[in-house]
């Protein structure tokens, strides 16, 4: 059985300034102004997988499902807004790539201000 994954995730999140995680129906979500991304353990219907949803716009949602559907879904609620859902079980996650679709998702989750203030995404430190 694969690693339990949602340390990994939490760890990617809440590397991002000012997020924080907080438990909505029954899952973590990872919020600033508004949530970012969400985790799921298979339990809200997703061929019972663990995976992540993560914000991102339709096109990229659309790109990244077609070229990757074994690692890529459109995820039930709220892939009609463009949200991305990537498994975390197999095939093994991608943790720089999924990094990169935190903090695209970040960026379209948070104040100006804060945007103006983290130009470009933190390095992720090993003791974190």
């Amino acid at each position: 059985m694969a690693p339990d994954p949602l340390p990994m995730l939490r760890k990617l999140c809440l590397a991002l300034p000012e997020a924080r995680e907080v438990e909505a129906w029954g899952a973590p979500t990872f919020r600033v102004k508004t949530i970012f991304a969400t985790y799921s353990d298979g339990s809200q219907s997703v061929r019972g997988r663990r995976s992540t949803w993560v914000k991102a716009l339709p096109v990229n949602q659309e790109i990244l499902v077609r070229r990757d559907p074994a690692r890529f879904f459109v995820p039930p609620y709220v892939g009609a807004k463009g949200w991305v859902g990537v498994f975390l079980d197999e095939p093994p996650p991608d943790w720089e790539e999924l990094r990169i679709l935190l903090w695209d998702a970040w960026k379209m989750s948070v104040p100006k201000r804060l945007l103006a203030e983290h130009p470009e995404a933190p390095e992720l430190r090993e003791d974190s």
